[in-house]
């Protein structure tokens, strides 16, 4: 049965009336007639669980968000065993090696710098600002992670190779409402006014916390607010797309640190990187939890040139236009619509250690998040 078309929103008519570089800052995009239907194949490259994929690694638990630099592997950030765990293109694991260190995970810290941090999204940083200290050393961050105690940590080898540094912690922090806690679950990385960012979304205080390069909390030109998104949804993925920011919406549990699946549930809207919002990209309909995004390239087979967005709630892929047009969702050799449980980050190959560029990598925390499945999709014939 095909999946309910997400209502098309704001987005949709407010992509037709600016120019194509503030359209979603995406230029590659083309419309596609119709809704493209075409066969994709899993494989499953990693697994905790013997014998489901083609390696086994016991830190592969309920894996979030992947990232990577423009040569690197894809790092996985483990959210039920507190590291970071790194994978090239073929699934086999890189161990970490300074000349004195082999880590074949970088641990995430808690808040009091004890174990058993709880990493969910992930950005790689190229630049010379988020820089950590500790013990006397200073650098510059190369991958940044968000955690649901509130977190935000950076890794800088020349600081501590082993593990990540925490450079916020918003653990005891309270809102307006009395929540006590940010409970991050995604983070995404952008410049606006010539500084960069850090673009952290804080489930519980439904909102979006920005960070300078400093890692100074703080507010913009926007507010990455919009009125029209029902109470009880809040922020919870975020991914920079060509320079725009897509956050994904879900519904909030009692304690407003888990979502609640169901069909329908959830929004995506889009912002400029200083926090305006731009318009409603796509509402309710297949959207189920939407957590993962990414933008496939021209050689993804009937969905390329399309946004991506993975559901976590049914573990369905959804494919939409440049102005938010419901195109369908990835199916397999079956016809039927591919899901896979417990689905969190979505990432193209970067074409160097992190695979193929027209190879669709993703994350999922599978048996209700106590294990884990890194694999690919890839276009069938």
């Amino acid at each position: 049965m095909l999946a309910q078309r997400p209502r098309p929103g704001r987005w949709t008519r407010v992509a037709i009336g600016i120019s194509a570089a503030a359209a979603l800052a995406l230029p590659a995009l083309q419309a596609q007639a119709g809704i493209a239907r075409g066969a994709y194949m899993q494989q499953n490259l990693v697994s905790d669980l013997p014998g489901l994929a083609q390696h086994q690694d016991a830190d592969l638990k309920n894996p979030w968000g992947l990232s990577s630099g423009p040569t690197t592997p894809i790092w996985v950030s483990d959210n039920n065993a507190g590291v970071t765990t790194l994978y090239r293109g073929d699934g086999t694991k890189v161990i970490l090696s300074n000349g004195t260190q082999q880590v074949p995970a970088v641990e995430i810290p808690a808040p009091g710098n004890v174990p058993g941090g709880t990493p969910t999204g992930t950005v790689f940083n190229g630049t010379s600002d988020f820089q950590v200290s500790q013990n006397g050393k200073s650098g510059p961050s190369r991958f940044l992670f968000a955690t649901e105690d509130g977190t935000i940590v950076g890794w800088a080898p020349n600081v501590n190779f082993q593990s990540g540094v925490i450079a916020v912690d918003n653990s005891t922090a309270t809102d307006r409402a009395g929540d006590v806690g940010a409970v991050y679950k995604g983070l995404a990385s952008g410049s606006s006014g010539g500084q960069n960012y850090l673009y952290a979304s804080n489930f519980r205080f439904a909102r979006v916390d920005v960070f300078d390069k400093d890692f100074n909390q703080v507010t913009l030109t926007g507010s990455f607010s919009d009125p029209s998104i029902p109470a009880g949804f809040a922020p919870f993925g975020i991914q920079n797309l060509g320079g725009a920011l897509f956050v994904t919406y879900a519904k909030q549990d009692a304690q407003k640190h888990d979502d609640v699946k169901g069909p329908g549930n959830g929004f995506i809207d889009v912002f400029r990187t200083d926090g305006t919002l731009l318009g409603r990209f796509a509402s309710g309909g297949s959207l189920n939890s939407p957590w993962g995004l990414a933008l496939s390239p021209s050689s993804f087979g009937n969905f390329h040139n399309d946004v991506l967005v993975g559901d976590f709630g049914d573990g369905r892929i959804n494919a939409f236009g440049p102005g938010g047009a419901f195109r369908g969702q990835l199916k397999s050799q079956t016809s039927a619509p591919i899901q896979i449980d417990g689905l969190w980050g979505l990432r193209f190959g970067n074409g160097g250690a992190g695979g193929d560029p027209g190879t669709l990598f993703f994350a999922a925390g599978i048996n209700d998040e106590a294990d884990g499945l890194f694999g690919t999709l890839t276009p069938a014939g």
